[in-house]
Order: C-alpha cells, then sequence, then structure tokens
C-alpha cells in the first residue's frame, strides 16, 4: 500500500502551476481553459496510453502560443544609452567603485533584469560607452587615418567627455576601463599588422608593441588625472614620438604613421 502524503511545505512541483493552462487562438484570446474535475480514482491504462485524469495536458507542440504578457527579450540600443546617461550621472558625485548596480538602474528607471541581460557589471557597461566613443577613431587606422590622427580623435573624445573618463580611470578594478584600454589597442594593433603583413607577428614586435601599450595606456591615465593639461594633438604627438624605433620602422612601413 503506498504511503499517504504528507501536508506542509513540501508540496512539490504542482504546487508552483495551476490546474488550468490557457490556451490562446491567433488573435491572442483565450481559447479555452480546461479544468480536469473529473473524479480522482483508480485507472487502469494501456500501455502507451495517457490519461486526461492522471493530472497532466498534453498539447501539441504547435498549439502552444506565446504568452501576451511575457516580459520583452530583445533588447534595443535605447535603453543601453538610458544605462549609461544613469552611471555617468552617478559618477558626478560617487567614486566608480563605490557605484552599485541598483544606484545605475534606479538612476535610468530600468530593471536590474535589463542590465544583467546586456552587462556583467558596472565596469562592463563603462567600457561599452568607452568602445562606442573609442572605436569611431580606430577603425580608420590604415584607412585614410594615420595613428596620429586616431590618437588625436581618441583624446579629443576623452577631453569632451572628462568627468566621466577621470572618474572612470580611477579606479583600479580588474575589469576597468585602463585594463579594458590596454587589452583593447593590443589586440588592435596586432590584428592590423598581422593583416596587412599577412604573418604573424615575431616574438620581439610582439613584446615591443605591448611594452609600448602599456606605456600608452599608463601616460593616458596620468594625463587625464592630471586634468589634461596637454592637448589632444599634444598627447598625441608625445605617444607616437615614443614610439620603439624598430616598432616605429614597421608602422612607417605599413604607412600607419
Amino acid at each position: 500500500m503506498a504511503a499517504a502524503k504528507k501536508g506542509g511545505l513540501g508540496r512539490g512541483l504542482d504546487a508552483l502551476f495551476a490546474d488550468a493552462v490557457p490556451v490562446y487562438d491567433e488573435a491572442g484570446a483565450v481559447k479555452a481553459q480546461a479544468k480536469d474535475t473529473e473524479k480522482k480514482g483508480k485507472a487502469e491504462h494501456t500501455a502507451g496510453e495517457k490519461s486526461e485524469n492522471d493530472g497532466v495536458r498534453y498539447i501539441k507542440i504547435h498549439d502552444i502560443m506565446p504568452n501576451l504578457n511575457q516580459p520583452r527579450k530583445t533588447f534595443q540600443e535605447d535603453k543601453i544609452e538610458e544605462l549609461a546617461a544613469s552611471i555617468k550621472e552617478c559618477m558626478k558625485t560617487t567614486p566608480v567603485d563605490r557605484i552599485t548596480v541598483k544606484d545605475i538602474v534606479e538612476g535610468s528607471g530600468l530593471t536590474r533584469q535589463t542590465f544583467y541581460r546586456n552587462f556583467k557589471d558596472k565596469y562592463d557597461l563603462i567600457n561599452w560607452y568607452f568602445d562606442k566613443l573609442v572605436l569611431q577613431s580606430f577603425e580608420q587606422i590604415g584607412m585614410g587615418n594615420t595613428v596620429g590622427e586616431s590618437l588625436t580623435q581618441k583624446f579629443e573624445f576623452i577631453l569632451n567627455e572628462k568627468a566621466f573618463f577621470t572618474e572612470a580611470f580611477r579606479s583600479d578594478d580588474y575589469n576597468s576601463v585602463k585594463e579594458h584600454d590596454f587589452e583593447l589597442i593590443l589586440q588592435f594593433y596586432k590584428d592590423l599588422i598581422a593583416r596587412k603583413t599577412s604573418r604573424p607577428l615575431e616574438e620581439e614586435m610582439e613584446f615591443l608593441l605591448e611594452m609600448y601599450c602599456r606605456g600608452s595606456v599608463y601616460m593616458t591615465e596620468k594625463w587625464v588625472l592630471g586634468g589634461m593639461k596637454d592637448t589632444p594633438r599634444r598627447m598625441s604627438d608625445k605617444l607616437v614620438e615614443a614610439m620603439p624605433p624598430k616598432l616605429e620602422k614597421v608602422f612607417s612601413e605599413l604607412e600607419l604613421l
């Protein structure tokens, strides 16, 4: 004899679902709502048969319609912009490392689900905004712009968002904009050189490039946190002039300077 079910908290998954399952027609209206009202009892089933009295309803896959009240699954660009605007506002009064996702979503009027659907953390949001500004300039290197011209544009973007990037560059988080900037420009230069030479970088050249990019980001950080006293053009000239001779030779041969 089967043991009687115990009452109380452990009611199982059945407690999470209603007995009735709405079925929608093509117009989105409720077509039918059936409820098993037949008396439960012992029933003999042949092999492979499913009873309508066993608490389970079997619906053909093509009969399943989307829930009209289901939260939106797609994401719009303007919502990302709202999140960026919110964190920019937060950064006017609060250091980046102390800003919470709650602060960001409350300022934007959006939800945490919307935030995490697009970004893994607040630094990811900052880096998205950084990419949006900086990649506009770097994508033109070797396609009409020199390295110097693209660096000038990069520094102009940062200067125009002075308050935002001053706070962003203060953060020492592993996913901070400083680390992101380094990884971004290093990979960009490596891919650019490899594409133009049709061969991977030699070990020595990769070492020089990594050292140069790390130094460039450090000097960019000093410039930002020092009040951005040099003009974007002057900063660009300084970084180009500081390029190691062997690296400069490669860039010149590829017509990137």
